[in-house]
């Protein structure tokens, strides 16, 4: 394989120390921490950090953040070691090159693609340009609040040439990655996949999931389709 064209995988929205073992023993190389009390996956930038020192060497603990503060961004930064940063809200391209200047930690930046056939509507060649210093740019599904939803967007009409690292999120699971994989690689210079609620166990509700609740079986079975896939 190619390590050029590995697909490297993150999990996002981790609760508890059997699920950062879970995704630690699947071989992730990502694990997100969602630093947003609103979201019913939120854990404080302190639970964050007492998950983190679970991850063994080569796995990257990323800090998934909505509008913060430079105070809170610098705050969690001192509590988690190594972290990437993560800005799903409405951060400036100025706001998150300061964030990489005064931490010295990489960031992702979410853009929030239109669900349907308005997703050429989003000029993402453009937004990857106004953050061209980040180290990737995360696709998820735009959705009322922030956050993807568990929903995917329509990837066959993203634009075909795009200057930058892509992550591809939104509603992703073990039977839908490897069509994701295929149609949107070729869009930029690599792919990563960040998956959450597809590996989450299944509540009594159909279609839902136990929000921050992670099922071990399923977090392997998404890896092996991404490997599958590469």
């Amino acid at each position: 394989m190619n390590p050029v064209n590995r697909t490297r995988i993150k999990i996002c929205g981790l609760t508890r120390e059997a699920d950062v073992d879970a995704c630690v023993a699947a071989g992730v190389d990502a694990i997100g921490f969602v630093l947003y009390a609103p979201s019913p996956r939120a854990v404080s930038a302190q639970r964050a950090a007492e998950l983190a020192k679970r991850l063994p060497p080569f796995v990257t603990p990323v800090l998934l953040f909505v509008n913060p503060s430079a105070t809170e961004v610098i705050a969690a930064c001192a509590a988690v070691a190594g972290a990437t940063l993560q800005f799903h809200g409405d951060e400036t391209p100025a706001f998150c090159t300061q964030m990489r200047q005064q931490t010295g930690r990489p960031y992702l930046r979410a853009a929030r693609i239109p669900l349907g056939d308005d997703a050429p509507s989003f000029d993402l060649v453009k937004y990857a340009n106004n953050f061209s210093d980040a180290q990737a740019i995360l696709l998820d599904a735009h959705v009322e609040g922030f956050g993807g939803g568990g929903k995917t967007f329509n990837w066959s009409l993203l634009p075909p040439n795009v200057n930058a690292h892509l992550v591809l999120s939104g509603g992703l699971d073990a039977a839908n990655v490897t069509d994701g994989i295929t149609q949107v690689r070729p869009r930029g210079l690599t792919l990563a996949v960040d998956v959450s609620s597809g590996v989450e166990v299944l509540s009594d509700t159909p279609g839902s999931t136990r929000k921050g609740i992670k099922d071990a079986t399923r977090i392997q079975q998404f890896v092996a389709a991404v490997r599958a896939a590469s």
